[in-house]
């Protein structure tokens, strides 16, 4: 559910543009379209870390739509922004671990962590999946994830509520969830990652591999960046070049890979 990178990282420069709406954050797009929006499915700090509210933001700009950023945490997030400032805990590629702040850090979270353990985290993003689309009607819907909430997009991937999905250094998931797939899929991967470890990275690519020429054949994509650790997408200390230039890239990636799969 949590690893000692998912607590990790930095809190971007800027101000949120967008509004709350029905206890969501919404980026809001040109007034009455409706061909296409994107939910962005927070890592375990939740709506209170401004950084998922500034890439909805870009991505709204960017793909001109609605984004919007649901509480997939019910207004009680596992990790708190001031939780991210006290954990020792690595920010690129290579760096060590400091175990006993990460552990100190961890214990008093653990009844927080089980309540809103991916299943049901999962389930919160279905349901407001739901009631979007009863109200909005939208044609098509992106998720992408960041951390744990790539772990949420996997499981939505495996849906019918939407029509394409992102995964950015997921939290820990199964062979399983991803043969589960069945939307087009873009994978932004981190160099070192203690959650997304190697074997299972490798593994899920040779699962979408295997279905070429086969008809469960989707579309997909891997992309690796050098330098980086699990968060460099979402929660990045800009002041490593490899970080940043990961943390660009993957944006770049989320928005060329909706562009390409929900075409307006």
């Amino acid at each position: 559910m949590s690893c000692p990178d998912c607590q990790k990282g930095a809190i971007l420069l800027g101000e949120p543009t967008g509004s709350i709406v029905d206890g969501a954050y919404l980026a809001a797009g040109p007034e009455g379209n409706t061909t296409r929006a994107i939910i962005v499915v927070t890592d375990i700090f939740g709506l209170p870390l401004p950084n998922c509210k500034l890439l909805a933001d870009h991505f709204s700009k960017s793909l001109n739509c609605d984004v919007w950023v649901p509480d997939i945490f019910d207004g009680n997030p596992p990790f708190r922004v001031d939780t991210m400032k006290n954990m020792k805990t690595p920010e690129r590629a290579g760096e060590k671990l400091e175990w006993l702040p990460f552990l100190f850090g961890l214990i008093p979270v653990i009844p927080a962590l089980y309540r809103s353990r991916p299943s049901v985290a999962s389930t919160r993003a279905r349901t407001f999946i739901e009631t979007l689309q009863a109200k909005k009607k939208y044609g098509k819907l992106g998720a992408v994830g960041y951390c744990y909430g790539g772990t949420v997009a996997i499981n939505l991937a495996s849906t019918d509520l939407i029509n394409s999905a992102v995964v950015c250094h997921p939290g820990s998931g199964s062979e399983k969830e991803v043969q589960a797939i069945k939307v087009p899929t873009s994978w932004a991967c981190a160099e070192d990652d203690m959650s997304f470890k190697p074997k299972l990275r490798k593994r899920a690519e040779e699962i979408f591999q295997s279905r070429r020429g086969k008809d469960n054949f989707i579309e997909y994509e891997f992309q690796d960046y050098k330098g980086t650790a699990h968060g460099f997408a979402n929660r990045p200390n800009l002041s490593y070049p490899e970080v940043k230039a990961g943390h660009e890239g993957a944006l770049l990636q989320t928005v060329k890979w909706f562009d390409k799969t929900l075409p307006v």
